[in-house]
């Protein structure tokens, strides 16, 4: 045990863990566990696929209490060489070291792709944290539809909130990309609307994230002529803009109508009804009958003139 020749003696060490950090500074001070006092500066972190990893730093100092008898220091160091029982806690992460992390992980990516970006994060009193990118060539780093960008959103909260037990929001936003996007869809969102109102037919739209969706169905959630919902499962997830009026298709009654009809059209003929010719009737009268008592109309004309 040491005899305390300076009792304000102190050191910081850094390591893996804050364990091996603890064990190097008793160590140093060839002090034991109670016989000091240890403050965690940095629990560090192992970083995501080895991207952004931090060492432990802890500073221990010697307790400021006088020197021990031999028998009070024979006993001491029978009994005090074990490493403290819990694990010290950490204080909460203040501002300056939240943004110092986030860019921090932003610009170890950034070199690992070769990417002169300017990284800039702040911090609001609403515990959220905004990034600004600045460089050349920001489309790489946007990405298709934003893809890319999202993901290093992503990322990049899971680091900012290893370290704190308060949730904290992260938006990363480089030459005014978020709210360009948000302006298309909003326009997108009214045009299809107008579409489908007209057609009344339902439109699928591309496969967005939750914030792109949320985004059109709140523009159309007062719209009287269409209604949204969403479709799918993520990351594939997609909106769907439908006339509001649009009743469902029903087969089966289609299969039943088309049932019926044909019964009807199967239906036997009756045969058709005799119809009787219309009566004839016959002259009582024959115009040429007198002409039989004559031989000659000599003889008939010489008859009527003696009449």
């Amino acid at each position: 045990m040491s005899n305390f020749p300076n009792q304000n003696k102190s050191t910081e060490q850094r390591a893996k863990n804050v364990n091996d950090a603890i064990d190097a500074a008793l160590k140093e001070l060839g002090a034991t566990a109670d016989e000091v006092d240890i403050e965690v500066i940095d629990e560090g972190s192992k970083g995501f696929l080895g991207i952004g990893a931090r060492e432990a730093v802890v500073k221990v100092s010697l307790k400021n209490r006088p020197a021990a008898s031999g028998a009070a220091k024979s006993g001491a160091e029978n009994t005090a060489s074990a490493k403290p029982d819990t694990k010290p806690q950490s204080a909460p992460a203040d501002a300056a070291s939240i943004e110092a992390d986030a860019e921090k992980f932003l610009r170890d990516i950034f070199g690992a792709m070769q990417l002169d970006v300017s990284v800039s994060a702040k911090m609001s009193d609403d515990s959220s944290l905004s990034i600004n990118l600045e460089g050349d060539n920001m489309g790489i780093v946007i990405g298709k539809r934003g893809d890319t960008l999202d993901s290093l959103q992503y990322l990049t909260s899971l680091v900012v909130n290893h370290k704190t037990d308060d949730y904290i929001k992260v938006t990363i936003d480089t030459e005014n990309y978020r709210e360009k996007r948000t302006e298309a869809l909003l326009a997108l969102s009214n045009r299809l609307a107008d579409k489908v109102a007209k057609n009344g037919k339902k439109f699928t739209l591309e496969p967005m994230n939750p914030y792109e969706r949320r985004i059109i169905h709140a523009n159309l959630q007062d719209d009287e002529r269409v209604t949204t919902y969403s479709v799918g499962s993520e990351p594939y997830r997609k909106v769907v803009i439908a006339p509001k009026d649009a009743k469902p298709y029903k087969k089966n009654n289609r299969r039943r109508n088309n049932n019926q009809r044909r019964r009807v059209n199967d239906a036997p003929k009756e045969p058709p009804k005799p119809t009787t010719p219309p009566p004839t009737y016959k002259a009582d009268f024959k115009p040429q009958q007198h002409k039989a008592e004559y031989k000659s109309f000599e003889d008939y004309f010489a008859h009527e003139n003696n009449e």
